[in-house]
């Protein structure tokens, strides 16, 4: 929903089979709307296993009829004037006011454009809005995204291409019945792993920061709203591949989604779900890209795990594997927060001080 209300008048999206794709595309009812202007998100479903894939083909696509029309406009200068053909071609479209002046623009042109015959001009007027940016977006569950399409989701985070993947975080296979995933966190109880999750969760976020130039946040509404917002906007204004990982409660966690807003901050607070920002744009101004957004853990691990089925019902099956998985999980929340901390306070020298080392004897 926020999304969509922040850009949905250009966005395509690429959606995972899973909860999202059935509430994206549940037929003959949908989400999707459109604008006074009749601009809204054009969607399509894909698999599990290729939806990152499928989501970088958009993009493929797009930056392919661009540079076409691109090239046809400025072939077609004198016919439609320099001076509109030159502003057209070197937009900046990095904010919405000026993607809303080169709509203008691309509405002189097509109007232009109607006044001529050839085969050239009515090209053109077929590819006149690829001239402006468009934003797609590659979205799934964390079933699809740390597991059975990681391969995909690897490929496209380390194609370099201007892709936005949000994964929607249930920390289990949810539409599928509530199996384990690699997002599943230490002493969860799901279907295989039914004495609870013998192992940590995959850490997706410090495989994608591992690229370097891979924008990563973590957010959670319920937990800080501010925060989300920022890292949706920054995301998407990032000219490279972008990951956001956001908690996402269910039904399969064993609580009254009603309270959804609470286990999110109860998430937070407990540092089961660690709020940060990585953005490689402030590494070139010789900052540390990695931003803290939440606080060290401040309530016991347990105030949160209580409160879910999926952990306290260990407790009755398998009373001493639950009090030996709570234990680890407080040291391991601990650790992580404070491993990312020790992250994002090294200093950063930048690319300038990179290009002042010493020559090699």
């Amino acid at each position: 929903k926020l999304a969509t209300h922040l850009f949905g008048d250009r966005m395509l999206v690429a959606n995972a089979t899973g909860c999202s794709s059935i509430y994206g595309g549940n037929l003959p009812t949908t989400p999707w709307s459109k604008n006074r202007d009749g601009r809204g998100p054009a969607w399509n479903n894909s698999l599990f296993e290729d939806n990152a894939e499928f989501g970088l083909g958009f993009r493929l696509a797009i930056d392919q009829h661009t540079q076409h029309a691109r090239a046809l406009l400025d072939s077609m200068q004198d016919r439609i004037g320099g001076e509109t053909a030159e502003a057209i071609l070197h937009a900046d479209q990095s904010d919405e006011a000026g993607i809303y002046e080169q709509r203008l623009r691309i509405d002189k042109l097509k109007a232009r454009l109607s006044d001529q015959q050839s085969d050239q001009a009515r090209e053109l007027a077929m590819l006149a809005d690829y001239l402006v940016k468009k934003s797609v977006w590659i979205v799934g569950g964390d079933g699809w995204a740390y597991d059975i399409g990681f391969g995909g989701l690897d490929h496209v985070m380390a194609s370099g291409r201007d892709v936005n993947i949000l994964v929607l975080d249930t920390e289990v296979y949810s539409n599928t019945g509530g199996q384990m995933s690699k997002a599943t966190p230490l002493g969860a109880v799901a279907k295989f792993a039914s004495g609870g999750k013998p192992l940590h969760k995959k850490d997706l976020a410090m495989i994608a920061m591992a690229y370097e130039n891979v924008y990563v946040a973590s957010v959670a509404f319920g937990g800080k709203d501010v925060q989300t917002l920022r890292a949706f906007m920054e995301a998407e204004a990032y000219p490279g591949p972008s990951l956001i990982l956001a908690y996402s409660p269910c039904i399969a966690h064993g609580v009254d989604l009603k309270y959804n807003l609470r286990q999110q901050e109860l998430a937070v607070k407990s540092g089961h779900y660690t709020l940060f920002r990585f953005d490689p744009r402030r590494a070139a101004l010789g900052k540390n890209p990695l931003q803290m957004d939440s606080k060290e853990p401040s309530i016991p691990y347990t105030d949160f795990t209580s409160t879910e089925i999926r952990f306290s019902m260990l407790g009755h099956s398998h009373p001493d594997a639950a009090r030996e998985f709570a234990a680890k999980a407080q040291q391991q929340v601990q650790a992580k927060y404070h491993y990312y901390k020790q992250l994002s306070e090294l200093p950063w020298e930048g690319d300038e001080a990179l290009n002042q080392l010493p020559e090699e004897s």
